[in-house]
């Protein structure tokens, strides 16, 4: 099953047990808007060069849409289509106030200098500017594209809107970017480990992890969970995979990953099989890379209690069934990597008020989301006798359905 299959699987499934009109389900599933545009620049070799830009609106209710811009040659409008209604629900259920959005272009940044991204991100910008805003839709940098990828849609939007910092998250720190937001949704998954592992009367420290996917996410989490006295026994990336069962040296291996580009070669740990990552023995599981990873063929091996969703959708609804009779405790992506989306929020808050907040700060107030979207999910679990996905996915729906009858969508 498909990302978009499966998040309006769980989209139905929550808005069953809510008891919701059916006109108003039909109108929360439909975006808001979609928006597909040509963007033609020229190489640097002076031959033009044509790529098609995109960007889904999937709901506004609760406040301006929100979500990433990826640079990447296979684009499926189902993905992107799942990946906006996604983002309402995350930030529905992180509490802050937006939808969600997500976009990008049909391109291969890699085969692209830096000179004709600029020119094709200032082009997109031109055709998407009086469509996207401070108070309407606030892009953030996602596949393909980082920093200076938003640095450069902020200056182009400033043309014609004016200086405006909050157009944007995922900003470099001079241009009004967040302290903290690099490490954030790592630092996400950790307080949503301890809130759930605190739930069974355990801690971080003294647990076995196992980490599937070491990029920023994956790195970040695997640093704080070490020093928070977890043990991370197993990571992988797109090199290789390694096993220490007394634990990996984190601060060591994230200088070897720097410098040799991927984890493969660490001596600190065995190297195993990429593809066993996931059935390692361990008590935590992470999987913080690609969608689809846990289904039905490797669910039954899992030996993790409990598993915390880094990646977006990485568990099928298939493993899930299996996995729920398994007694395994999922925490799901909706919830699990809101620290991104969150810090994100504080960023824009923080432009909107012109005043910077330090680290530490951005820090607490992270952790105070995370435990209180941890109650609120407990909270919906148990009003509906369900797990922690349908918990998060019914506590989203709601909120959003309650803004959207408020606002009057009937008239």
């Amino acid at each position: 099953m498909n990302a978009l299959a499966a998040t309006n699987r769980n989209f139905k499934l929550a808005s069953r047990l809510l008891g919701l009109d059916s006109k108003l389900e039909k109108s929360l599933l439909i975006p808001f808007r979609e928006i597909k545009v040509e963007c033609t620049i020229p190489k640097d070799d002076g031959t033009l060069q044509s790529y098609v830009g995109f960007r889904v609106q999937h709901d506004n209710a609760r406040g301006p849409m929100k979500g990433g811009i990826r640079y990447h040659p296979e684009v499926d409008p189902d993905e992107v289509n799942a990946l906006a209604q996604l983002m309402t629900w995350k930030t529905a259920v992180a509490n802050i106030p937006y939808g969600g959005a997500k976009g990008g272009i049909g391109c291969d940044p890699a085969e692209l200098s830096i000179s004709e991204l600029e020119r094709l991100t200032r082009v997109f910008t031109q055709k998407i500017h009086d469509l996207i805003g401070t108070h309407t839709d606030v892009p953030a940098p996602d596949m393909g594209t980082g920093p200076q990828t938003m640095a450069w849609i902020l200056d182009e939007y400033s043309k014609f809107h004016g200086y405006s910092p909050a157009v944007v998250t995922g900003k470099p720190i001079d241009l009004g970017g967040s302290l903290g937001r690099d490490a954030a949704t790592g630092r996400g998954v950790l307080f949503a480990t301890e809130a759930l592992l605190n739930e069974y009367g355990k801690s971080v420290s003294g647990q076995r992890f196992v980490i599937q996917g070491f990029g920023n996410v994956g790195s970040w989490a695997a640093q704080l969970i070490s020093e928070k006295g977890g043990k991370v026994v197993a990571v992988s990336d797109i090199t290789g995979a390694i096993k220490n069962s007394n634990g990996l040296d984190i601060p060591n291996l994230l200088e070897h990953s720097k410098g040799h580009r991927g984890v493969k070669g660490f001596h600190g740990g065995d190297p195993i099989d990429p593809n066993s990552i996931l059935v390692e023995d361990c008590d935590v599981l992470v999987p913080a890379a690609l969608g689809g990873v846990i289904n039905r063929e490797n669910a039954n091996e899992i030996k993790a209690k409990f598993i915390v969703e880094a990646a977006n959708h990485p568990t099928d609804p298939e493993a899930d069934e299996i996995l729920k009779k398994k007694g395994v405790v999922i925490l799901p992506d909706i919830f699990a990597n809101s620290g991104g989306v969150t810090v994100s929020y504080f960023e824009w808050v923080q432009n909107i008020q012109g005043f910077m907040w330090d680290e530490e700060k951005v820090n607490n107030e992270l952790k105070t989301y995370m435990t209180k979207g941890f109650k609120d999910v407990k909270e919906m679990c148990k009003t509906h006798e369900c797990d922690p996905r349908m918990g998060a996915f019914t506590l989203a729906v709601n909120r959003v359905a309650r803004a959207t009858v408020l606002r009057g969508w009937e008239a």
